[in-house]
């Protein structure tokens, strides 16, 4: 079903279909651990690709939104710095109104994001060097600072072919990181100012990378659980 111009308020939740979507993915995926100062957001992300022989690789990726003051989320402390024109399009109703799910879905842009922090990865047939821990970690750090950190690096508008910003294989280096309450052997990129970075391997097909902003760390709990 397709909509044009508005929503119309009684439009499908979408999250519905995503979570079902989620619960149906062949390989484990993995979330932050559930706690008090993140909560996952509705939609997750999915990205797949396909050759003649069917299906040749598939991501899950997840996002939440944080709370600094996580025993009260109607504390204004929980929001993040918006212009005035941003504020009214997030919080005013249109004259048409919009579903329920629509509304909640649009608050969650007061609060800070966790954009695409954690993703579960799967390949059927791996490369050894584009599809390895380090490279796959390097990856996703990337993909977090060009879409999220633009400004604090200094990336322009529109494509660009600067590099600088980019963190490279150097930066990483060996750790470990809880999963199900296991540690588990891991690799991480901690010189980053703006992210820190770390993966571990689920199989031999399976990977999860986690990119968290810095500033959010003191109030992360920085282990994962099996999600499904």
């Amino acid at each position: 079903m397709e909509y044009g111009g508005t929503v119309p308020t009684d439009a499908p939740d979408p999250s519905i279909a995503s979570e079902a979507r989620l619960r149906s993915i062949p390989f484990p995926v993995f979330e932050l651990r559930p706690q008090p100062a993140v909560t996952r957001t509705p939609i997750t992300g999915f990205a797949e690709g396909s050759g003649p022989a069917g299906l040749t690789d598939m991501s899950v990726h997840l996002s939440y939104a944080l709370w600094r003051v996580p025993e009260d989320h109607g504390d204004p402390r929980n929001e993040r710095e918006l212009d005035e024109r941003t504020r009214r399009s997030i919080e005013e109703e249109p004259p048409w109104g919009r579903p329920p799910w629509l509304i909640e879905q649009a608050r969650l842009h007061l609060y800070p994001m966790l954009w695409e922090a954690t993703r579960t990865a799967w390949h059927a047939s791996p490369d050894a060097e584009r599809h390895s821990l380090s490279q796959q970690l390097v990856d996703h750090t990337n993909h977090v600072l060009r879409n999220s950190f633009r400004e604090q690096l200094g990336i322009p508008a529109g494509p660009t072919r600067t590099t600088e910003w980019r963190v490279k294989p150097t930066a990483i280096a060996e750790a470990s990181l809880e999963v199900d309450g296991e540690h588990r052997s891991a690799i991480h990129i901690d010189t980053d100012p703006f992210v820190y970075a770390v993966v571990f391997r689920v199989d031999e097909h399976t990977v999860s990378t986690n990119v968290f902003p810095r500033d959010s760390l003191p109030l992360l709990n920085l282990s994962l659980t099996t999600l499904v």
